[in-house]
């Protein structure tokens, strides 16, 4: 399990140091080159599925979904941010699960599980500063980093799993810095309707990505319970004589000489 002892530190750094390399890679390569990266990321992402409990499995399936949905309506159809060949790269998907793995992995690690308090504190702290440096003082003006620094806030306060928050400031806001130097993607200077100004990045990115988070952490425990329900319903229903066709006719009828005959 990612959340034992030194374990979720050293998940998270090979799963970023993953992400890391796709994304040097993809910096100057072929839209093929692109491809095969995502074959690969995809086959990281399963590897890394058979090593955590079905729960953080279903919260990582939520997770890419919710994403991937997304990152196709900001992307090429609102132009909120545009990539290399203005698609969605085919590692993007099962990237995003590889972050929330990171994040969960890093948030659950023992050093910031017994320094809790001081980890959220050093979030709100930066997360602030980088904040308010993009929405005062910074030449290109960034009001929806700010946006989604306050929406960081409430999840780390208040969100169903502070540690999963804590590690996507992290994993997150170090993606973003690597993803737009290596111009991987750029984000535009405003947004679709021209009113709100983005940085590139936007400094509280980890706030944006934290509603895939809480769609993950409160969908996948309803979706697992359904599923479960499911599995138990095919188990019962095959261990049910009447709904065997190989079943013997007679079975549940009265037989002769018993006291139920007529």
């Amino acid at each position: 399990m990612f959340g034992r002892n030194r374990i979720g530190l050293v998940a998270c750094i090979v799963m970023m140091g993953w992400l890391s390399i796709v994304l040097w890679l993809d910096s100057d390569g072929t839209l093929w080159l692109q491809r095969g990266l995502g074959v690969g990321t995809w086959a990281v992402l399963l590897l890394a599925l058979r090593r955590v409990t079905p729960i953080v499995r279903m919260q990582t399936v939520v997770v890419v979904a919710f994403a991937t949905i997304a990152e196709y309506v900001a992307s090429p159809t609102l132009e909120v941010y545009l990539y290399r060949f203005e698609n969605v790269p085919m590692y993007v998907p099962p990237g995003h699960g590889l972050v929330y793995l990171s994040a969960f992995a890093l948030g659950h690690a023992g050093f910031v599980q017994r320094h809790m308090r001081a980890c959220m504190a050093m979030v709100l702290v930066v997360g602030g500063l980088w904040a308010g440096h993009g929405l005062w003082l910074a030449d290109r003006p960034d009001a929806l980093g700010a946006f989604w620094y306050a929406c960081l806030v409430g999840f780390i306060l208040w969100g169903p799993s502070r540690a999963v928050y804590v590690g996507a400031f992290v994993v997150v806001s170090y993606l973003e810095l690597v993803g737009t130097q290596l111009r991987n993607w750029e984000w535009q200077t405003v947004d679709p309707t021209g009113l709100v100004s983005i940085g590139n990045p936007p400094s509280g990115a980890a706030g944006g990505y934290g509603w895939f988070d809480l769609v993950g952490l409160l969908a996948a425990p309803y979706l697992l319970s359904l599923l479960s329900r499911g599995r138990l319903r095919g188990q019962e229903d095959c261990q049910d004589p009447l709904a065997d066709p190989l079943a013997d006719p007679l079975a549940g009828r009265p037989q002769e000489g018993s006291v139920d005959a007529r």
